[in-house]
């Protein structure tokens, strides 16, 4: 690639973007042919072109695509992916990554490039948060799992966290410590995470028999400054909670702060229940009681599914799966105590 690059007098990054035809890239007509009659020139093509599929000898299907829209900006896909490479590795098989940024152009060249690859098992589709999607019509012909998202009509094996369950649990928790008052911060109301929690809040509630109360609910960003903010607006009602579920662990952290400033001790005067389990839920003070969020459990799965469909020829019927994740109780949450009660 640097001798095609020399020859035709470019960088190699050109070089590579043509050879890949990357169709988001600005390059002109006249550099392209330059490109690719230096490549032929010197016999240079990529690996996965060399020479006719049809004629080449068999080359043994042994990776895994795993395309996602976003990969830097959470620790969730992060962690899928960990599961996925996981159990691909004891199945002797490998993982390549490949994060589109939600740029159509770019998301259509990776596919493009994975389809061109004869060593490519198959596909997991996977998105940073739960959604649904269009399944790009690039992978009508390979088989794909959806990972963290799901489409209609269903087609394909899709994973998704069982977030219902989770916001159920988390809030039973609470109950079955005696509390009665709890408020709510959740997500972004727009996304599919935040209704589910709030739904599993509510059927907790009424697993209880306690009423559900809007006036206990609030809406929040995923950070910390809107958990503190909401948090110091439940804790200033008339009659406050007792307990607190937040949508995820960075809002309650910023519960923490609020129950702090307003002198309440954690968990002898307010319980405060996270979602998630991200690294930092064990390192607060005290560390946070907080539901997993089983993403790498959902790598594993989608994995497992899909090597069936690839290498073993299992055909299943499409369907969603929803795998929940175990409660995990630290040092925020504890039985509701009669002063506490007295006291609001």
């Amino acid at each position: 690639m640097t001798d095609v690059a020399r020859i035709a007098g470019v960088s190699q990054s050109s070089v590579s973007l043509v050879l890949n035809e990357m169709s988001g890239a600005r390059i002109s007509a006249e550099t392209r042919a330059r490109v690719r009659e230096a490549a032929q020139k010197i016999g240079y093509r990529l690996p996965n072109t060399r020479q006719d599929l049809a004629q080449a000898p068999a080359i043994e299907k042994d990776t895994i695509a795993f395309v996602v829209d976003e990969i830097s900006t959470s620790p969730h896909p992060v962690v899928s992916l960990d599961g996925i490479r996981d159990y691909a590795f004891e199945q002797g098989l490998l993982v390549s990554a490949h994060a589109t940024r939600s740029n159509p152009d770019l998301e259509s060249a990776v596919l493009r490039a994975v389809l061109r690859d004869p060593a490519i098992a198959g596909v997991i589709y996977a998105t940073i948060f739960t959604r649904k999607v269009s399944v790009p019509p690039e992978l009508a012909n390979i088989p794909t799992v959806l990972l963290n998202c799901y489409a209609e009509p269903r087609q394909h094996m899709a994973i998704v966290p069982g977030e219902v369950a989770g916001g159920f649990a988390a809030t039973a928790h609470l109950t079955s410590l005696g509390h009665r008052r709890i408020g709510f911060i959740n997500g972004e109301p727009w996304m599919d995470a935040a209704v589910d929690r709030l739904k599993g809040y509510k059927q907790a509630l009424a697993t209880a028999d306690v009423a559900f109360d809007e006036a206990l609910v609030r809406d929040g960003d995923w950070l910390p400054l809107r958990g503190y903010e909401a948090g110091l607006d439940l804790l200033a009602m008339e009659n406050p909670p007792t307990a607190i579920f937040c949508g995820n662990d960075l809002m309650a952290i910023g519960v923490l702060e609020a129950a702090s400033e307003r002198g309440l001790r954690v968990p002898e005067d307010l319980s405060v229940m996270g979602y998630d389990d991200q690294e930092l839920a064990r390192y607060t003070h005290p560390p946070l009681s907080t539901l997993v969020l089983p993403n790498y459990e959902m790598g594993q799965k989608a994995a497992e599914i899909l090597i069936d469909m690839a290498i073993h020829g299992k055909r299943p019927r499409p369907m969603t799966i929803k795998v929940d994740g175990p409660l995990v109780q630290r040092g925020t949450t504890a039985m509701l105590s009669h002063a506490s009660a007295r006291r609001r």
